[in-house]
């Protein structure tokens, strides 16, 4: 009974869910908008607009790799704040058109604040939840990503097709803006001790970046990425040769009523009877979902797949980043979600690029009944690098 009256919802948690929420929806819009800037603003190729759209991806990764190693000894609200900050000033580079490479510069370091930025959110969220409750916790945290994610794309399409890209830009740097300012509302939290083993430690080794405990389900979190990444990147072109336009533009706003109306079930359902519950149902609804995609030539088929995917997807993610955390010492946290971000950054910058050499020989259609075979092959990764032994984290919280 008392783990039911522990506190979710608090203050600082809704802030970090709205910076979260919005640092998602530029990360989203600009995905989807700013290759077609590129072609028709720098007369880019497509490759070099495939580079303006990764290039993102990379200054993520980076972003992250740097926060993980230094979040606690810089402080976790100043952290957040820097990236914002960082972000905002980086926004304003959008204005300037002085060449491809100057975009590409842009991006880059666009990208390293988003990583900044959101790595921080993620750990500030994982300190306060309650222990009993992460993993709901996450799940309703997540749900910000969540929208954020279907959201962004909408509103990207949309406005590319009825406003100009200055506009796009000026609306990002605008959200920018108030997530800085909402972002000091927070209080500042104190940083877990280190054992001394830890704080004595010198010179370069791999746990300094990467969380090894996070590692075998950040794994899992590349395939599922890569897997989803196919959808994120084409899906536009899918439903264009299928003729299924105007259904497309709903796509990603049934995947979010799907995730809204399922995950806070399974975040409670992660708790009580543990990850395996929630993995490997929804590993099938994934890869169903998949196939189902590869089929369709309906608006209805194509919806329908929608859903099953963010039940599938949405929830396999916002679990995964609760397995990586649950599995952390509490000084390790921004550690383990930087990892899990990586692998989930990673998954979704590489995934594009190495599908675009299989587009040309197999077409779209083939591409997600490959994927959907790939998310079934992926259950058994997860059992051997994870499922197997999911029930020791129960019985270790029992005790």
């Amino acid at each position: 009974m008392s783990n039911a009256k522990e506190k979710l919802w608090s203050k600082d948690f809704v802030i970090m869910s709205i910076i979260n929420f919005i640092i998602l929806v530029i990360f989203y819009l600009l995905m989807v908008t700013i290759a077609s800037f590129a072609v028709k603003d720098y007369h880019a190729t497509t490759s070099q607009a495939g580079l303006v759209t990764g290039i993102y991806i990379i200054g993520t990764l980076i972003g992250r790799l740097a926060t993980g190693r230094i979040i606690d000894q810089v402080g976790r609200k100043r952290i957040l704040i820097i990236g914002l900050i960082l972000f905002v000033v980086t926004m304003s580079l959008y204005f300037i058109h002085a060449g491809i490479t100057v975009l590409l510069l842009c991006r880059f370091v666009n990208g390293i604040s988003v990583g900044i930025a959101s790595t921080a959110t993620g750990t500030i969220v994982a300190q306060i939840l309650p222990r009993s409750r992460k993993g709901e916790g996450i799940g309703y945290y997540s749900m910000s990503a969540t929208l954020g994610t279907a959201i962004g794309p909408f509103i990207g399409i949309l406005m590319s097709q009825h406003t100009s890209y200055n506009i796009i830009f000026s609306l990002c740097m605008i959200l920018g803006v108030l997530c800085l300012v909402i972002s000091f509302m927070a209080k500042e939290l104190p940083v877990p001790d280190k054992p001394e083993s830890e704080t004595a430690q010198k010179g370069f080794s791999i746990s300094q970046y990467l969380e090894p405990k996070a590692i075998p389900i950040a794994i899992i979190t590349v395939c599922m990425a890569l897997g989803y990444a196919g959808i994120l990147s084409f899906i536009n072109f899918f439903a264009k040769e299928r003729d299924l336009i105007a259904a497309s533009s709903f796509f990603f706003v049934v995947y979010a009523i799907a995730i809204l109306l399922t995950r806070p079930f399974s975040g409670r359902l992660m708790d009580t009877k543990g990850a395996n519950y929630v993995m490997y149902p929804c590993f099938v609804l994934f890869a169903l979902g998949l196939l189902l995609l590869s089929t369709a030539h309906s608006s209805m088929v194509l919806l329908v797949s929608g859903a099953m995917i963010g039940i599938g997807y949405g929830n396999l993610s916002s679990a995964a980043q609760a397995i990586a955390v649950k599995l952390t010492p509490p000084h390790r946290m921004g550690l383990a979600t930087s990892t899990y971000f990586i692998a989930l950054d990673g998954g979704l910058g590489i995934g594009p690029y190495l599908l675009g050499f299989l587009i040309p020989l197999i077409g779209y259609g083939k591409l997600y009944v490959s994927l959907g075979i790939f998310i079934f092959i992926t259950i058994a990764i997860y059992f051997v690098l994870h499922g197997r032994k999911d029930h020791l984290i129960l019985e270790k919280k029992a005790v």
